[in-house]
């Protein structure tokens, strides 16, 4: 008989692990990406004449948080440092640009068009990075997170 109640409650205890699981499953699921929207140019020509001479970075975020974002080489080595502790509003669209060049932005410009769309304009004067793929990475001091946006850019060089 005690072989029977403890199957009943080794039954009772998956049944239960399962309902758990589900119920966690599918809060995951209904949970907003911290980066809720990105764009990007997929190459930049900084020595170039074109219209690819800066990378385009457009980023919204779930959560209002103080943003600092810097662009990593493919070995994970920050080579430039754009803006520190932004403050980001919720589903608030940031701008900014990279002109392709090394180190921590001494400042930024502000680019505003006549609807209201606001670029900022970082200022970074170290030499031009080496050619290669590049991320660009969003840290949250909030969330206590850094999150890499999931597509890469390429630099190219002259």
């Amino acid at each position: 008989m005690s072989g029977d109640r403890l199957a009943r409650v080794v039954f009772a205890l998956l049944v239960l692990g399962g309902f758990i699981a589900l119920l966690v499953t599918q809060r995951l699921k209904h949970t907003p990406p911290l980066v809720a929207s990105y764009k990007l140019a997929r190459v930049i020509a900084p020595n170039s004449s074109g219209q690819s001479k800066e990378e385009r970075i457009a980023f919204k975020l779930s959560k209002a948080d103080l943003v600092t974002v810097s662009i990593e080489s493919a070995s994970e080595e920050v080579v430039a440092t754009l803006v520190r502790d932004l403050p980001v509003k919720r589903y608030k669209t940031v701008s900014l640009r990279w002109n392709g060049h090394r180190g921590t932005a001494t400042g930024y410009g502000v680019l505003r068009r006549a609807d209201g769309y606001t670029t900022l304009l970082p200022v970074n004067r170290g030499p031009i990075a080496a050619p290669g793929e590049y991320t660009v990475r969003l840290t949250l001091r909030k969330e206590a997170r850094s999150v890499p946006l999931p597509r890469t850019f390429k630099l190219v060089g002259p």
